[in-house]
């Protein structure tokens, strides 16, 4: 990704849809936790939805959770846009992925990582899908 004027005022090739990536945000948690600064509890409140699907269809990271160090996080993406379920779609494939981003629509794919372990998880990055417009309509 280039950081040219037009890049960073959304007016670039891309139409202003950029992937947004969470790890800064992670990292100063994870670091409020190991300081004392947040307690286990504050930080492993995962909904019990997100740890199914991460158990069910989610995809195993070779990053081991920070909080509990005991098991590799497992990567959940939900997708989010118009016709599509208000509280989006859990993917489960990566072919469904690739399907979702040959739409008109322009959609976000959220991907979330979860330890199933301790119930920790945060957003990592958020990915524009879709937006594919056909220029004869």
């Amino acid at each position: 990704m280039s950081f040219s004027v037009e890049t960073l005022r959304g007016t670039g090739p891309s139409g202003g849809r950029a992937i947004v990536d969470h790890r800064l945000e992670r990292l100063a948690l994870v670091n409020d936790y190991r300081r004392g600064r947040l307690r286990r509890e504050q930080v492993c409140d995962a909904h019990p939805e997100l740890i199914r699907a991460a158990k069910n269809v989610g995809s195993t990271s070779s990053v081991l959770c920070p909080i509990c160090e005991e098991v590799n996080l497992l990567l959940v993406t939900y997708v989010f846009g118009p016709r599509l379920p208000k509280h989006g779609r859990c993917v489960a494939t990566k072919a469904d992925l690739a399907q979702l981003d040959t739409r008109a629509d322009d959609l976000d794919a959220y991907v979330v990582e979860a330890c199933t372990n301790c119930c920790w998880h945060h957003l990592l990055r958020v990915l524009p899908l879709g937006g594919h417009k056909n220029s004869h309509q």
